[in-house]
């Protein structure tokens, strides 16, 4: 009886909050041009899910149950694809529906996007956005894998852009994304991409109402992502970054690159490493990636000065179940793999950010006397009256001190895998301190927090009864 009548109040309360959350309009860049704030201006933080193939391979009642399990472990945004990579073009969706007439952009199938409908608008029921790519790249650039076939040009990818633009206009969770997986290679792509944010931008009725980026894929450490092609373009909000899947690839200069460009823009990792993904495509030599590693990029991003962090799952992006051929050996169904513990963990990123002002935070590795590479990162990021300091390994670290607000400081540590804290001493915010966290080796990483000790600041906490996050 209390389990049922703890449901009913979840359900009451999340579909409050939805209202609440986008009655007001979509999301939009922070006066300071670093972050997303909703539309009263409160802080958003980007906690991704990679869904490429929702629309395409789940049923109505399959994506309810993803979109559920998402929005319990605290995810925010759902990236998934209109025009799917997986045949997305020629093999339908669970309803017998392929989404272009005679693959003809300028013909969409109302049958296809009524189903992408429901999915919107049951996230929007979550407290979700999604982050809709309007194809994926191989419809622009086929490369060297992918099925196509290439059916965009500059022509029609604008008015495809006008129409799907034009269908979610009043959705006010959806965040347009460019790209798909694919680098311009000429001017033709180039061409083409931005015909097809043009037309979106018309057809939701102007710039002011389409927060867009490009997702591209992995490009050297000093092109910044999408900023190599897009930066100046005024259609690009936010930049966006395809870090790949392998372990180490300095996941922290690469955010630094596209930080550091003008004009300013928020910035943050749409693709990196995957849960259960074989590590750069060689699980014979270098095993499948772990919770982990998943949650070590998740840290050093944001603390780098990403706005936001996606996650991913090898087993997800694709809906692997056993009636598909999987896309390099994944080892789960995509039911199991929603809890796997990596995403679980990315709660505890989440709650870490939101547990003090995020607006004014800056990455600062001056903090610390020297930052270990690799294997052994420190990463740090500090506010105005606070400093988060992630040790990968747990490994002791040098914090100067007497950078933020506050006489005396409170000092805890925070276990990124389960969220426990572990409160220690007061100390005085002056000088070098040595910092040793609770436990090191593979595998054990922390952070330090420390506060202001007037400011009063709480320990993240997680919900008491489990109820749905975005509230």
């Amino acid at each position: 009886m209390a389990k049922s009548l703890i449901r009913v109040i979840t359900c009451i309360i999340t579909l409050l909050w939805s209202v609440f959350t986008f009655a007001q309009g979509p999301l939009k860049v922070s006066p300071n041009q670093r972050y997303l704030v909703k539309a009263d201006g409160s802080a958003f933080f980007w906690l991704g899910d990679t869904a490429w193939e929702l629309f395409h391979r789940l049923n109505r009642e399959e994506a309810t149950q993803y979109l559920n399990n998402r929005a319990a472990k605290g995810f925010t945004v759902i990236q998934a694809v209109a025009l799917a990579e997986m045949d997305g073009l020629n093999t339908p969706n669970p309803y017998g529906d392929k989404p272009l007439l005679n693959n003809d952009p300028s013909t969409p199938n109302e049958a296809y996007f009524k189903h992408v409908d429901f999915i919107v608008d049951k996230a929007a029921e979550l407290g979700l956005f999604i982050g809709l790519l309007p194809t994926w790249g191989d419809k622009v650039f086929k490369d060297r894998w992918g099925m196509g076939p290439e059916v965009f040009n500059p022509e029609n990818a604008k008015t495809y852009g006008q129409w799907i633009g034009a269908r979610y206009k009043d959705r006010k969770n959806i965040i347009w994304i460019m790209g798909g997986d694919r680098n311009p290679r000429n001017e033709q792509d180039l061409a083409t991409w931005r015909a097809l944010a043009a037309g979106v931008t018309d057809g939701v009725g102007g710039a002011d109402k389409a927060l867009m980026t490009f997702h591209p894929q992995p490009n050297d450490l000093q092109d910044g992502g999408s900023a190599k092609w897009f930066h100046n373009d005024a259609w690009l909000d936010f930049n966006m970054f395809q870090t790949g899947h392998c372990r180490e690839n300095n996941v922290w200069d690469r955010i630094q690159v596209a930080y550091k460009k003008t004009p300013i823009k928020p910035v943050l990792d749409g693709e990196t490493i995957y849960e259960d993904h074989p590590v750069c495509f060689n699980a014979k030599d270098l095993g499948t990636s772990s919770a982990y590693d998943v949650r070590k990029h998740a840290y050093l991003n944001v603390f780098a000065g990403a706005c936001g962090h996606t996650y991913g799952c090898h087993d997800i992006w694709q809906m692997y179940d056993k009636t598909r051929e999987p896309v390099n050996g994944p080892h789960f169904v995509w039911q199991e793999a929603m809890d796997l513990p990596g995403a679980g963990q990315m709660q505890f990123l989440r709650r870490l950010m939101e547990s003090r002002p995020m607006l004014d935070r800056i990455p600062d590795q001056s903090l610390i006397t020297s930052a270990l590479a690799e294997h052994d990162r420190v990463q740090a990021t500090r506010g105005k009256d606070y400093i988060f300091v992630y040790s990968s390994q747990g490994k002791p670290f040098t914090v100067n001190l007497a950078k933020i607000s506050g006489k005396t400081l409170q000092a805890t540590w925070y276990n990124p895998r389960n969220g426990e804290t572990k409160v220690a001493n007061k100390l005085p915010n002056v000088g070098q301190k040595v910092f040793t966290p609770p436990s090191s080796g593979y595998g054990q990483d922390w952070v330090l927090l420390l506060d202001d000790s007037t400011k009063g600041y709480q320990v993240p906490k997680q919900d008491r009864y489990g109820l749905l996050w975005n509230k």
